[in-house]
């Protein structure tokens, strides 16, 4: 008669498969260089769709689809001001992934 294994004991610390999934999801929605510059812009200030777009040299439509996937991973919150709406980043840690970023990526290396 085998004798029964136990399952391997993870490393503390480990994040749980659907934490990791849901991390996956976020990623992707930031991988994209036009998510990055919003990023960016929203770590300094306010602004509109109109002026990210400018920023950005996209179409208002098309930043408005980036601001709408930023939101939906809860990186960014948008304030109605009469008939703009300013957005800016709620998610703390995207100073510290946009770090990261510019550390590996920037002209500085």
């Amino acid at each position: 008669m085998a004798a029964k294994t136990k399952p391997a004991q993870l490393p503390r610390g480990l994040l749980a498969s659907a934490a990791l999934e849901q991390a996956a999801e976020c990623l992707k929605i930031l991988a994209h260089p036009h998510r990055l510059r919003i990023i960016q812009l929203l770590l300094l200030g306010r602004y509109t769709v109109g002026e990210l777009a400018l920023a950005c040299g996209i179409p208002s439509h098309m930043a408005s689809e980036h601001l709408r996937l930023l939101q939906r991973c809860g990186f960014l919150a948008g304030e109605k001001v009469g008939n703009r709406t300013f957005y800016q980043v709620t998610e703390p840690h995207l100073k510290n992934f946009m770090d990261c970023i510019v550390a590996r990526f920037g002209t500085n290396r």
